[in-house]
């Protein structure tokens, strides 16, 4: 039997799930998209049209289109000052939900919105889609391998210019919150390990068209002595780096290093004298798992297979409050200059 979806906010965004739905067969036949919500009626009916959704109930109040559309889950692509309203509605309405990161606009919210699927007894997970690309999966799967020993630090580099226009660009903390979760949570997920602590540097470089926060360092401590670090810019015109960050996993006993895109490399420590003691090749295994790595699709398919199942999704709202904590610790730093205990 299908599950009924609203899906609310009708921007560019939300394309990007309704086409993940489309084109998995597996997907397409476990949801139907029965509602769509937008403070714009002529976005939702635009989005409808170009989906085939003509049968789709559209509307401004999420509360009455989850009625008329019978809606089972909600998918929640809002921008993220209305996203606790819309869970809220959601949650209280009967519905599961899947949210945009970041979750909330701040932890009290954060905290809030888990309690209150624990009380409905409904999954709140979000959409952390870069987690499950292959990339992303196959450092995990490295890691676990022991190949280079103990992880003992992650080091990722982020340099992009994207000129977006609209809401990214007025506003606050645009680097951390929009887009340095995505990195924040992959490190976590990577290193499997508990953020403990942040020092961060945030600057509006010049020569930025976004109002603030376009750039920012930050050093976290992970639990087990392992060093997560930071260095990114949304505003570096010139050679790019990848949107998945360039990443470098240093072990006790070698090295692997990711471009973002399509190279590995990865080595231990040689056998040769002297001051250098050379490297050894490793091999970067495939993911174990392909279904894991088609981003939106992957996290859509966890969700519904945990609505089904009763089991816990990988991105479940009261784990990936410790990444949205990662980043409020990192802003908290930025704007006092101490280094923040994280506490999620």
């Amino acid at each position: 039997m299908k599950l009924n979806a609203v899906l609310c906010g009708c921007g560019a965004m939300s394309k990007g799930w309704l086409r993940a739905i489309k084109e998995t067969p597996a997907l397409a036949e476990a949801i139907k998209v029965t509602g769509l919500v937008d403070v714009n009626p002529a976005a939702a009916e635009a989005l409808a049209a170009e989906f085939g959704l003509s049968g789709a109930a559209i509307g401004t109040n999420l509360s009455a289109v989850i009625a008329t559309a019978k809606a089972d889950i909600v998918f929640d692509v809002v921008i993220p000052t209305a996203r606790f309203n819309v869970v809220s509605t959601a949650l209280k309405a009967g519905c599961h939900v899947l949210s945009e990161k970041p979750m909330a606009t701040s932890l009290t919210e954060g905290a809030a919105l888990i309690d209150l699927a624990a009380e409905t007894g409904k999954i709140h997970a979000i959409i952390q889609n870069r987690r499950f690309i292959s990339g992303v999966r196959r450092m995990r799967r490295f890691v676990e391998l022991g190949a280079i020993g103990e992880l003992t630090g992650i080091h990722c580099d982020f340099f992009l210019a994207p000129h977006f226009g609209g809401f990214r660009e007025d506003m606050d903390n645009v680097l951390l919150l929009d887009m340095a979760i995505h990195t924040f949570d992959a490190a976590r997920y990577v290193a499997g390990k508990k953020p403990l602590a942040v020092y961060c540097i945030e600057r509006n470089p010049k020569g930025s068209w976004y109002r603030h926060g376009a750039s920012a360092n930050a050093t976290f401590e992970f639990s087990d002595d392992v060093v997560f670090t930071y260095r990114g810019s949304w505003c570096a015109e010139g050679e790019r780096t990848s949107w998945e960050s360039q990443w470098r996993l240093v072990g006790s006993r070698g090295m692997l290093t990711w471009d973002g895109d399509d190279t590995f490399s990865a080595a231990v420590a040689g056998e040769e004298t002297g001051l250098l003691r050379g490297f050894a090749p490793v091999n970067v295994p495939e993911p174990e798992r392909d279904e894991e790595t088609h981003g939106h699709a992957s996290v859509i398919a966890g969700f519904v297979d945990a609505i089904r199942t009763g089991k816990r999704p990988e991105t479940v709202s009261s784990d990936n409050i410790r990444s949205l904590a990662m980043v409020f610790g990192a802003i908290e730093s930025a704007r006092t200059g101490k280094r923040i205990e994280i506490s999620a």
